[in-house]
């Protein structure tokens, strides 16, 4: 996969899964731009991972469900690299385990404007360039409980759900643009947000989980960043529309 010459957005891209994403697109060739809300010693350590692999990245901060901060993101990555082909909407919060029914309104609120508001600023921003250029990648990170809706986690659900949606009808907006649309629904991923929901959930240490995974293990960050890179490449030039879940098969076969 090769993807020199092109310029990333990430948003949440400083730890985690956008850590994960940021890093193979860097690997494969890509400049990288990290938007991070919240911390920033996460994203110098991955800018600097990256310029270590000889890749050029910059990191700026950003509250996602502020139109103005999104812009000025946006125009920061112009003004450093000339252009924006990939935009990955990583950026997401947890809800907070309660069922809907004991659910205070303020964090349906809370949820949908960083998931579904983040990323749509994003899209609004990028989109005019995209077109102009008549090429583009955009691609969603969702989640399994969008389909399998765990009980607890409405908003998180309702959001991601969301999401999904946003994509396909962006998909037919803009494909006479080249522009590819894509999601990718993860089931469980080992990061520390991963690792406090089992244990909220479960009660157990994330790897306890292994032994009940179809292949041994669960998804890490690295999986989830393979998979964007290809779908941006070339090789991924045939895909836009789809929700590709990314889950070892967890909700399948098991």
């Amino acid at each position: 996969m090769n993807l020199e010459g092109r310029v990333a957005i990430v948003t949440g891209g400083s730890r985690g899964i956008g850590r994960g994403i940021s890093l193979a697109l860097a690997k494969a060739g890509a400049d990288i731009v990290i938007c991070f809300r919240h911390d920033e010693g996460a994203a110098r350590n991955t800018v600097a991972e990256i310029e270590a692999m000889g890749g050029r990245a910059l990191s700026f901060q950003a509250d996602v469900t502020d139109y103005d901060k999104v812009k000025e993101v946006v125009d920061k990555t112009f003004e450093a690299f000339g252009k924006i082909d990939i935009l990955v909407n990583n950026a997401g919060i947890a809800s907070r385990g309660k069922h809907i029914i004991d659910t205070d309104v303020d964090e349906v609120h809370r949820v949908m404007n960083v998931h579904v508001f983040g990323a749509f600023h994003f899209v609004q921003s990028v989109l005019p360039s995209m077109r102009k250029q008549k090429r583009g990648d955009i691609h969603f990170i969702s989640s399994m409980g969008a389909v399998h809706c765990l009980p607890g986690h409405g908003p998180y659900a309702m959001a991601k759900a969301a999401l999904e949606v946003m994509a396909k009808v962006l998909a037919k907006e803009e494909l006479a643009n080249n522009i590819r649309v894509n999601v990718i629904a993860l089931g469980l991923v080992e990061t520390e947000m991963g690792s406090r929901l089992v244990k909220a959930t479960t009660g157990e240490d994330i790897k306890a989980i292994y032994s009940r995974m179809p292949f041994g293990r669960v998804c890490q960050p690295a999986d989830v960043g393979n998979l964007c890179a290809f779908l941006c490449s070339d090789e991924g030039s045939y895909i836009s529309g789809h929700v590709i879940y990314l889950d070892g098969g967890a909700w399948t076969l098991m």
